[in-house]
């Protein structure tokens, strides 16, 4: 384990914990995959990759069994996946070793990215952003900061508050504007409507944001 490696113990749980009850590593460890683990990069990730959304050295915040990782780093970005949940990192190295796409994976709290000690071009957050509460959202902004580049570019699908059949944690345009102000030195690009594939929806998806936001 990289000595930037997050633990279970050294960090303090999430909002979204709190609730469920439980740490984000049980989703993992069922007989049944995570609702939001579609075994397949999401859609709109796949679009961007095809319009060279990513460029630089890649982040995927909050990486998951790490499909849409794998999936830009099959294009020929170097990309690392974070995540806190191990048996999730664990299953998407395991990916990678299978298909012979090289993407590094590592524990770290998306809240602390401070502690990678290192920098990206371009950063992924796919169904991270929307699970953070008030309280958490400022911090989640400040720990991105420490790891972006100047005029970096920051991509975000998130659950909408627009729409029928919404998903859990709904997000608004106005939260999204205010959470990245320019005072704080970010520049929201475009928020777009989209759709995220879950287990739990149609073939559809269920309705989203898909935002671009550029550090200044």
């Amino acid at each position: 384990m990289s000595k930037h490696a997050t633990t279970a113990a050294d960090r303090d749980l999430t909002s979204h914990e709190r609730l469920s009850g439980e740490p984000w590593d049980a989703s993992y460890q069922r007989d049944e995959p995570a609702p939001w683990d579609i075994g397949k990069p999401q859609p709109a990730i796949v679009r961007l990759a095809t319009q060279r959304a990513f460029s630089g050295a890649v982040l995927d915040v909050g990486c998951g069994t790490g499909e849409n990782t794998l999936h830009v780093a099959s294009l020929g970005s170097p990309v690392l996946g974070v995540d806190v949940a191990e048996t999730a990192l664990a299953i998407a190295r395991a990916k990678a070793k299978e298909r012979g796409i090289h993407a590094e994976f590592l524990g770290a709290d998306a809240l602390r990215l401070k502690r990678l000690e290192r920098r990206f071009g371009t950063v992924l957050d796919c169904g991270l952003f929307h699970t953070f509460d008030s309280e958490e959202r400022p911090r989640y902004v400040t720990s991105l900061a420490s790891v972006i580049e100047a005029n970096g570019t920051l991509h975000i699908l998130c659950f909408s508050d627009v729409g029928s059949d919404l998903g859990p944690h709904p997000i608004g345009q106005q939260i999204i504007r205010s959470t990245f102000s320019t005072n704080a030195g970010w520049s929201v690009i475009a928020i777009e409507p989209e759709r995220i594939q879950t287990r739990f929806s149609d073939a559809e998806g269920v309705p989203a944001w898909l935002v671009t936001i550029r550090r200044t």
